[in-house]
């Protein structure tokens, strides 16, 4: 209960900050046309999620026959949890890496790199794809494409208001100074990213917990959290920001300054997490 009223709140307040850039990009008719956008993009994203994102990273959908033990893993484990067998996807990109996405339980899908496929066991596959299905069966999937979504949107929002006010737009009469657009924009972007990061680092270790447990054994999952880390660092992968949140490690790379901004928890601090869950002492 808590995490959804957490949900509304961040959602809420993504919409709210796409109305205000709307309201310094076009006063009353920018805030009118920003809220009719943001109920549009709310009502594209519930219906559909899965092909958003599915269709960016050009993921296939295969079968049985073309992936047995991928589809024996998921089906044990949906079983396990109690929840439908979600479609399952594989992404042509050699860098390891997977997730889902979806509007509900009975609406999901899986996807994973064929990277992923070469370096993990079936053991350490199982609790990655443990961690997927607990995103799934805790409703993060939807709030993940949502927050995409609209992160996107606020971000391409900014960009014009930022266009505008440099060729001449943005008067007194028309909504405000044009530097307060450009300043204001770019804090709006900047909060939408905020909200974006903290929705991820908290369902990040409960998907870690829940996947732990769904593959019977927290090693699998710390042992394939270290070798995805290794991997996305060896082998970047061309992503949109706005929706590596999504990944089960973070696919952008960059230190300093920009580690300030990753979506994801520490790997360090969620394989000592699953370590401590195993009853073993990490060092």
């Amino acid at each position: 209960m808590i995490n959804q009223i957490k949900t509304f709140v961040f959602m809420v307040a993504l919409t709210l900050i796409l109305v205000w850039l709307g309201g310094l990009f076009g006063g009353r008719v920018g805030m009118f046309y920003a809220l009719i956008l943001a109920a549009g993009l709310n009502f594209f994203s519930y219906w559909f999620s899965d092909r958003i994102v599915l269709s960016m990273y050009r993921a296939k959908e295969v079968t049985p026959e073309e992936a047995p033990e991928l589809h024996r893993i998921v089906e044990e484990l949906a079983a396990k949890a109690g929840i439908p067998k979600p479609k399952i996807y594989i992404i042509d990109s050699d860098t390891p890496n997977a997730f889902a996405t979806g509007r509900s339980p009975n609406h999901a899908a899986v996807a994973v790199t064929r990277g992923i496929l070469k370096i993990l066991t079936p053991e350490e596959l199982k609790g990655v794809l443990g961690h997927e299905l607990t995103h799934i069966i805790n409703r993060d999937i939807l709030i993940s494409t949502i927050a995409a979504t609209l992160v996107g949107a606020i971000t391409f929002l900014a960009d014009m208001a930022r266009w505008f006010a440099f060729f001449g737009g943005g008067r007194d009469d028309e909504g405000g100074n044009p530097f307060a657009v450009i300043i204001f924009s770019i804090i709006a972007a900047f909060a939408a990213f905020l909200i974006q990061m903290a929705i991820s680092r908290s369902r990040e270790y409960l998907a870690d917990e829940g996947g732990a447990r769904l593959s019977g054994n927290p090693l699998y999952l710390a042992r394939a959290l270290e070798k995805l880390e290794k991997g996305v660092t060896r082998i970047p992968m061309e992503v949109n920001p706005s929706t590596a949140h999504m990944f089960i490690v973070n696919p952008l790379r960059g230190g300093g300054v920009m580690s300030l901004f990753s979506t994801h928890p520490p790997t360090e601090e969620r394989i000592k997490r699953l370590l401590e869950m195993a009853g073993i002492r990490y060092e």
